[in-house]
């Protein structure tokens, strides 16, 4: 039997479509009800659904009476506030096209990404590092009156058309802009059922930051788009505190990367939550050992979910449907997917190849911005090359074998090497360097960048905090001789990943 797997696809969304208004429909039949809280200990800043809807609509007004006209890529800097949320489908609501940027990026680097995206706007909050650019700035102040502002009326058209842009990694290793539709969250109704096993009646808290698409998504849009609650702590929350709030907040559901759970069962051997149903896990593979622990400690489970930028998360486990021990679990229904060989074709089930998404798919991409030979690349006919080696089971299970492209996950987030790398070497004495990411315990790895000049490791710190977000800059720094490249120059990194894995663990 060929790897490919295929359900009935979902219904089409309808012609005329909006996204924000589709988030916000089923909270229109309870307007008191809770949206959302921002938790703390000592308390929650509560949003009802007629209050959240009311500055949404207010922000798309605001941001049209500041001169923006539909169409116009407005880039979010914003802390994790409830500003985030209503800049983001405010936007969406008036056909402006959000796109939303992590607030720990410095100023040359959003400055990069500016220069490639040229916005129209950027709504600037406090503190955070604005791009050298033309852009008009809108200040985020102005965000705390959207909901005494004049709705705007929802921007209705085509669900195909441009929605919104997030920041991803590349084939390239640079950041490229993923272009999405309206229709993407349509699309997302396969993983409440394949993955989240949510309803109306669920109060889901998310340990992420609002700015962070996963938080984005799976905390605030999918448990609006139910009616449900979303739970998210406040900002400078510590894990060691998330028990506490999960019990207080009466949370079913709990999502969190995997660096969480661990974080939290360091500090607690035995958690007392009796409302809790299972949690999500996303971002990065999450250990065997901390899934058992969590398990241990809660007497709850963990569900996994594997996606990218470019389709959000598409394999997963459920209550309804637990991933087989060792895999990532299984195409949710209504996908469309294979593994495919070097020729392009299904290979047989149990044999390793790329995995790949049908064209179909309507929570696929629309392209890369301003890349579209990079776009061209990522197709092999009709289908979207993940550059991730999986296999399938005979029962369509998906085992995760390798990342494609040499890409590291820094706490979830997906960062190049190449990106690192380009930073680094400009550091005077760094000599030639390469970025690899190398596992320092079972269930935890870090950045480590190999060096070969003579500049002192606390020179090359120094450098990389100046320069790049806290996530993507080294942990560790390894001198050596000389950089391993095969025969046409090419550093391997491979080499290098297993050379510094083997000085961690002598």
């Amino acid at each position: 039997m060929d790897s490919v797997y295929r359900t009935d696809p979902i219904p089409a969304p309808p012609s005329a479509f909006n996204m924000a208004a589709h988030v916000l429909a089923a909270g229109a039949a309870t307007p008191d009800k809770l949206a959302m809280q921002i938790v703390k200990p000592s308390g929650a800043q509560r949003w009802s659904y007629g209050r959240l809807t009311a500055a949404v609509r207010g922000a798309g007004t605001l941001l049209l009476d500041a001169g923006l006209t539909p169409g116009d890529r407005v880039m979010l800097r914003l802390g994790n506030g409830p500003e985030f949320p209503i800049a983001f489908l405010g936007a969406i609501a008036a056909g402006l096209v959000p796109v939303p940027t992590s607030a720990q990026l410095t100023e040359a680097e959003i400055t990069k990404l500016a220069g490639d995206l040229d916005p129209a706007a950027v709504v600037a909050g406090d503190g955070i590092a604005l791009p050298d650019h033309p852009a008009r700035a809108i200040p985020a102040d102005i965000l705390r009156k959207a909901g005494d502002a004049a709705p705007c009326d929802y921007a209705m058209g085509d669900p195909n058309r441009l929605a919104y842009m997030i920041f991803t990694s590349g084939t390239g290793g640079s950041a490229r802009a993923v272009m999405h539709a309206h229709r993407a969250i349509w699309a997302r109704q396969m993983m409440y059922r394949g993955w989240y096993g949510m309803g109306p009646d669920d109060r889901l808290m998310h340990a992420g930051a609002f700015n962070w698409t996963y938080t984005l998504d799976t905390g605030l849009m999918d448990p609006w788009t139910l009616g449900a609650t979303a739970l998210i702590p406040a900002d400078r929350v510590e894990p060691r505190s998330l028990p506490l709030l999960l019990k207080r907040f009466d949370a079913t559901i709990f999502a969190a990367a995997p660096g969480v759970y661990r974080q939290i069962l360091k500090h607690h051997e035995a958690l007392s939550l009796p409302k809790l149903r299972h949690g999500l896990s996303a971002g990065e593979a999450l250990p065997e050992p901390t899934r058992a622990a969590w398990i241990a400690a809660t007497g709850t489970r963990v569900y996994e979910a594997l996606g990218m930028s470019e389709c959000s998360t598409f394999i997963s486990g459920s209550p309804d449907h637990p991933a087989p021990p060792g895999t990532c679990g299984y195409p949710q229904a209504g996908r469309h997917v294979a593994v495919l060989g070097e020729d392009g074709q299904p290979v047989p089930r149990g044999e390793p190849g790329q995995l790949a998404i049908h064209e179909s798919d309507p929570g696929l991409y629309l392209g890369y911005w301003n890349a579209s030979e990079e776009t061209a690349a990522r197709r092999i006919g009709p289908w979207f090359v993940t550059g991730d080696t999986v296999s399938m089971g005979e029962d369509g299970a998906i085992t995760y074998l390798g990342r494609g492209y040499d890409m590291m996950n820094a706490g979830g987030f997906r960062v190049s090497p190449i990106e690192v790398e380009e930073v680094m070497h400009d550091c005077p004495g760094a000599g030639d360097v390469a970025a690899v990411e190398i596992a320092v315990k079972v269930d935890a790895s870090v950045i480590a960048l190999a060096y070969t000049g003579d500049a002192g490791e606390e020179t090359l710190r120094a450098h990389a905090e100046a320069r790049l977000a806290r996530y993507k800059q080294p942990r560790l720094y390894a001198h050596i001789a000389a950089l391993p490249r095969n025969r046409n120059g090419k550093v391997l990194r491979s080499e290098i990943r297993t050379m510094l894995q083997q000085e961690v663990t002598s």
